[in-house]
């Protein structure tokens, strides 16, 4: 892999944005603007490229639409973690034929994470021939540059080289709430946990400048966003590429400083490199909201060892510790892998002890996915799936019944709700979040969307809070 990282110039996303504007006068289209069709799987760094996405298309004069039968353009944004994923990509990929025959001008173009696997590309360029584009992540900054050749030289572009990324400042943005903004901070991985395609995918860890992360900071703030996340595949590494003395922890410090009304939120933590410094600047930043994503993915220092994951199992549970006692308050959300390679009963029961003992808010579960390519796709694995599906169910209901009774723990209580949108439930009709990040159904109307409130819950699930703005209960102290 080559591990060069380089910093686009301005002046070459200028001219892509000068780009812009010729795509868009070839793009085919009815008496109206182009109409563009954005589709995103995967993470939340997926979600946000595609907002620079939309940025460009955007420039190109492109309205939006959610019917791929009346898209100009199709983008399909893929994620490559699970197989399942592709899968799905792969066979709504496939139902475009219909469309494109319907619309014959139509222009298909498939990006994201999945595009850059080892044959992925030469799959779509042999099997699904109305696929018209298709480039990895480190191509996304010459979006405009790829479509202009589909559209001037009358023929299919692929553009899946391998390259460890690349900085590319000043692309533009189409956010898909007024509310919420994502932020990468960085890109990459240089973990190369053993189950995980990332790093061959999206290449090694680079930083964004500080100082250009808190420009885009800033410009939300003015805008009036409230929740704003930071990302990166691991933000615990950011910085260590720039050599300029700023680690995360600093990083959330400064954007804590920054004028407005919002709270922070950011994801992944590797727990390996989760510490003292970012929990003590966490308690302290009244900003930072009091949720802590921590994939643990296993209990068993026998199965973290063959993951890679460079911690053991005593290791994480004592800086679930530490950040419990710096922040009582805390929500503590994780990821887990259940049978992985040669994971025995006894092997799974350790996790399960451990999702006991820690007690998350929130577990995210997954059936093991090999991924061609990564070493733990090529190891043995005599456990059978029924034994898998087995332990996998006991693990849910076991996170099901915490849940529970973390979210009962609430009923009675009053909470600063950031009210974030509508719902189809007439005794409900409102959605917000707390600042740990729980899901809140409310009463009320439509009128504190954008708003944080105090809310009175007075109800819960496994999975969400209810409640009534706390000024319309008579009962609220």
């Amino acid at each position: 892999m080559n591990t060069v990282t380089t910093t686009i110039p301005r002046e070459e996303i200028h001219r892509q944005l000068a780009l812009c504007r010729r795509a868009g006068e070839l793009l085919p289209h009815g008496p109206g603007r182009p109409a563009a069709f954005v589709d995103t799987y995967g993470c939340q760094q997926n979600e946000a490229d595609s907002e620079r996405l939309r940025g460009y298309l955007r420039e190109m004069g492109c309205a939006f639409t959610d019917d791929e039968g009346e898209a100009d353009l199709i983008l399909i944004n893929t994620c490559a973690i699970r197989q399942h994923a592709e899968q799905r990509v792969l066979g709504n990929v496939g139902a475009l034929v219909h469309t494109k025959r319907r619309r014959p001008g139509q222009v298909i173009c498939l990006c994201g994470c999945a595009m850059q696997r080892p044959g992925m590309a030469e799959q779509i360029r042999r099997s699904y021939r109305h696929v018209d584009l298709v480039f990895g992540p480190h191509a996304l900054w010459r979006f405009p540059q790829l479509l202009l050749r589909v559209l001037e030289e009358k023929k299919r572009v692929f553009d899946t080289e391998d390259s460890p990324g690349s900085i590319a400042e000043g692309i533009p943005a189409v956010r898909q709430s007024g509310l919420k903004a994502w932020v990468s901070v960085m890109y990459g991985c240089n973990n190369f946990c053993s189950y995980c395609i990332v790093p061959y995918v999206r290449g090694r860890e680079r930083s964004r400048r500080p100082e250009d992360i808190l420009a885009e900071v800033e410009a939300l703030a003015r805008a009036g966003f409230r929740d704003i996340t930071l990302l990166g595949q691991n933000v615990n590494s950011y910085g260590k590429d720039l050599r300029l003395g700023v680690d995360f922890a600093d990083l959330l410090e400064r954007v804590n400083a920054v004028p407005g009304d919002f709270r922070i939120r950011f994801m992944t933590s590797h727990p390996k490199d989760a510490g003292e410094k970012l929990f003590e600047t966490m308690a302290r930043c009244e900003k930072a909201a009091p949720h802590f994503h921590l994939p643990v993915q296993s209990g068993c220092d026998r199965v973290l060892a063959a993951m890679n994951r460079g911690y053991t199992r005593g290791q994480y549970l004592d800086k679930v510790r530490r950040l419990r006692a710096l922040i009582p308050h805390i929500v503590l959300t994780s990821d887990i892998i259940v049978g992985f390679p040669g994971e025995t009963r006894e092997e799974f029961l350790q996790t399960l002890s451990l999702v006991e003992e820690v007690e998350y808010d929130a577990l995210f579960t997954f059936l093991f996915s090999p991924r061609p390519g990564t070493p733990a796709a090529a190891l043995p694995d005599p456990v059978s799936p029924e034994e898998k599906q087995r332990n996998f169910q006991e693990l849910v209901d076991a996170q099901n019944r915490i849940s529970a009774k973390k979210h009962a723990a609430y009923v009675g209580t009053v909470q600063q709700v950031l009210v974030d949108g509508v719902s189809g439930d007439p005794e409900h009709p409102l959605t917000g979040r707390t600042p740990g990040g729980r899901l809140v159904h409310l009463t009320g109307d439509a009128g504190p969307v954008g708003s944080l409130i105090p809310v009175k819950i007075t109800g819960s699930s496994t999975w969400a809070l209810f409640g009534a703005p706390a000024d319309a209960d008579p009962d609220n102290n």
